[in-house]
C-alpha cells in the first residue's frame, strides 16, 4: 500500500493511524522478540483496516501493479489471506473472487503479469489453513499459483500445517511457506521436512549452516530475500550483513523482494539498489538475480522468455 493511499482512506473513515505510521514513516521496527513482533503486526493490521470497500481493494491492487512497473517489474505475484478480510467482503470466497477481478483489471491495465499465492497465518488453528488450501485448490489455474504459511514463524507448530500443504500440492500450487528469518536452519529444517516448498519465504538464515544451505541448493527451493524487512526487523543490524554473497556463492536460488513496502519503506527497486551498494556487485550479478527471480516464478513459459531477454539486452546495453 502507498503510504499516501494509507492517509488518505484513514482521514476518509475517521481513523485514527499510530504516529509509527503517520510522522515516523517509515515505522522504526524490531521483531527479534515476541514483542516487537506485536509492535510490528498491530501496525500491519492498522493499516489493512482502512480497506474498507470493494473500491479500496482494487485501488490497492491496482497502485501495487503501478509501482512495479515503474521499478521494471515484469510480473507480481500478491500474497494474501483471505481470511484477514472474509468478513467484511461477503466471506473469503467472494474476496478471493474480488481480489482476482482486481488483479485481472490491472494487469490489463498496466501491462504487468500477475498471479495470487493464498497465504494461510501460522497464529490461527492448522484447520483454518486446510479451508484456505482447499480454496487455493479451487483457483489453481484461474489466477492462484501457489499457497503459503505467513506471520510469526515462532507461532505455532510447523507440522500441524502438513494436511493444509498436502492439499495444495496436489493441487500443483506452488507451495510457498515463510521460513528462516526470525528462526536459524533448524526451523527451515522443519519447513522443508513438513511442507515441501518450492520457493520459501526469506530463507536467508539457512546461511548460518552450510549442510543446511547445501539441503536448500540441492532441492532446488528458491529463496525470497528481502533485505530491507531483515533489517528492519532487526534480523540483521546492516544491510551489509544481510548474507547474500554466501547465498550465491553456494548455488542458491535468490528472488529479491520488498516484503511489505508500507511498512519498511522500500520498493521492489530499492532491493536491488540497496544489495548493490552493501556488496558491490556488479551488472552481471544483478542481472543473474533478475533471471533467478524470473525463473522462480509461476510466470507462463512465454512471459519468463520474454523477461529474461529484456533482462539480456539491459546487461549488454
Amino acid at each position: 500500500m502507498r503510504h499516501s493511499t494509507l492517509l488518505e482512506l484513514a482521514a476518509r473513515d475517521g481513523i485514527r493511524l499510530p504516529d509509527q505510521l503517520v510522522s515516523e514513516w517509515p515505522p522504526t521496527l524490531s521483531a527479534a522478540d515476541e514483542k516487537g513482533w506485536f509492535r510490528f503486526q498491530r501496525l500491519y493490521d492498522v493499516a489493512r483496516s482502512v480497506l474498507r470497500t470493494e473500491d479500496d481493494v482494487r485501488r490497492l491492487v491496482r497502485e501495487a501493479a503501478e509501482d512495479d512497473v515503474r521499478d521494471g517489474g515484469r510480473w507480481l505475484e500478491i500474497q494474501v489471506d483471505p481470511s484477514g478480510y472474509g468478513a467484511r467482503f461477503g466471506g473469503i470466497t467472494a474476496f478471493t473472487d474480488l481480489v482476482l477481478d482486481a488483479v485481472a483489471v490491472a494487469s490489463r491495465e498496466t501491462g504487468l503479469g500477475m498471479a495470487v499465492v493464498i497465504a494461510a497465518n501460522r497464529t490461527r488453528h492448522p484447520l483454518d489453513a486446510r479451508t484456505l488450501a482447499r480454496l487455493a485448490a479451487q483457483y489453481a489455474g484461474r489466477g492462484v499459483v501457489g499457497f503459503g504459511l505467513s506471520n510469526d514463524e515462532r507461532r505455532g507448530t510447523t507440522a500441524d500445517f502438513e494436511l493444509a500443504f498436502r492439499i495444495a500440492e496436489r493441487a500443483g500450487l506452488l507451495l510457498t511457506p515463510h521460513g528462516g528469518e526470525l528462526r536459524g536452519p533448524d526451523h527451515i529444517v522443519r519447513v522443508l521436512d513438513a511442507l515441501h516448498p518450492g520457493r520459501l519465504g526469506h530463507g536467508v538464515r539457512s546461511a548460518e549452516s552450510p549442510e543446511v544451505l547445501e539441503r536448500v541448493v540441492e532441492a532446488g527451493i528458491a529463496l525470497e530475500v528481502c533485505p530491507t524487512s531483515n533489517v528492519s526487523l532487526g534480523v540483521y543490524s546492516s544491510l551489509a550483513e544481510v548474507p547474500l554473497p554466501t547465498l550465491l556463492a553456494a548455488g542458491a536460488t535468490i528472488a529479491l523482494g520488498a516484503d511489505d513496502p508500507l511498512l519498511f519503506g522500500s520498493q521492489l527497486l530499492g532491493q536491488y539498489a540497496a544489495m548493490r551498494a552493501a556488496h558491490d556487485l556488479g551488472d552481471e550479478t544483478l542481472a543473474e538475480l533478475a533471471r533467478m527471480s524470473v525463473r522462480a516464478s509461476c510466470a507462463p513459459p512465454s512471459v519468463q522468455a520474454s523477461i529474461l531477454g529484456e533482462i539480456d539486452s539491459w546487461l549488454s546495453d
